[in-house]
């Protein structure tokens, strides 16, 4: 086997130590990119990772806004249906108002005729006249007479049945009254108690949509600094590729540098030993294997190149 010189790689010894000096330099330039890129790294994902909560919260908010909105709504559906049937009901006790009163003055006119006998006796009466009317035997004049009296107590009973009917007829109208009046006092409770649920629903709902708007406003200046961060991790990422293919450049041309001295040494110290081997040759002293070797060699390829 062959070796090296030494001495012959001293001259060359120079330049690949500088492109060892380069490598380690640029060896840890790509060392602090790598650590800025990690830092990078931790960056955008600490600020996604944020934003992506913020989200969830703002998602959440807007669950909770959209609830609270169909309730409200539905409070004011009940409000608006309550304040109609509120109205319904005023108009309808102004209805049976006005026609209390009209039963009221038809019971006064009534009672200007009502007869000075009570109703049972006017009633006694009527039977009896109708009694003799039917079984007695009468002249014309005396069952003219009674058919007459007849009358005339039939309209006097009439009177006792009118004011009869009208007296029901205002106890059923006051029951009327006294139900309606009872059912708007409900509506107004409940139309006070659901406006203010509204209205409860409505502040709390703008709450919550003020507090939507800081974390979605948030969350958009987070993702505006996660998109930057990833815009920085770019040039970072391209300046350590320009150097990796520095350092993977130098170490080519260092290796074909040693490769070159390490040839140029084998040259060396083949052509010393062929020296060496003819300076025997010619004292006539004996060569060793391998300076036959290198001289039948070189002879070969003299003879070659001729």
């Amino acid at each position: 086997m062959i070796k090296c010189v030494p001495e012959q790689m001293n001259q060359e010894e120079e330049e690949p130590l500088s492109k060892y000096q380069k490598i380690e330099e640029l060896s840890q330039k790509l060392s602090g990119l790598s650590d800025e890129k990690d830092k990078l790294f931790t960056e955008a994902d600490e600020r996604a990772e944020k934003r992506n909560k913020l989200n969830e919260d703002f998602k959440k908010l807007r669950d909770e806004i959209s609830k609270l909105k169909n309730e409200r709504d539905d409070a004011n559906e009940k409000v608006k249906w309550l304040k109609q049937r509120r109205s319904e009901l005023k108009t309808k006790i102004h209805e049976k108002i006005e026609e209390l009163k009209t039963l009221n003055q038809e019971a006064k006119t009534l009672m200007k005729k009502e007869p000075s006998r009570d109703y049972e006796a006017l009633q006694k009466e009527f039977e009896d006249l109708e009694w003799r009317i039917q079984t007695t035997t009468l002249s014309m004049e005396e069952e003219k007479e009674l058919v007459e009296r007849v009358k005339q107590t039939e309209l006097q009973l009439s009177v006792f049945r009118k004011l009869e009917k009208v007296d029901k007829k205002v106890l059923q109208l006051r029951a009327e009254l006294k139900a309606l009046d009872n059912e708007g006092k409900q509506c107004h409770e409940g139309l006070t108690g659901i406006a203010q649920k509204s209205q409860e629903l409505h502040q709390k709902m703008l709450t919550k949509v003020e507090e939507s708007k800081k974390i979605k406003a948030e969350a958009d200046s987070l993702h505006k600094a996660f998109v930057q961060a990833k815009e920085k991790l770019k040039p970072v990422q391209d300046e350590m590729t320009v150097t990796e293919i520095q350092i993977k450049q130098l170490k080519g041309e260092i290796r074909e540098e040693e490769v070159k001295g390490k040839k140029q040494s084998e040259d060396a110290v083949r052509d010393k030993l062929e020296q060496q081997a003819r300076a025997k040759m010619k004292r006539g002293e004996k060569l060793t294997w391998e300076e036959f070797q290198i001289v039948a060699e070189k002879g070969m390829g003299e003879q070659d190149q001729s």
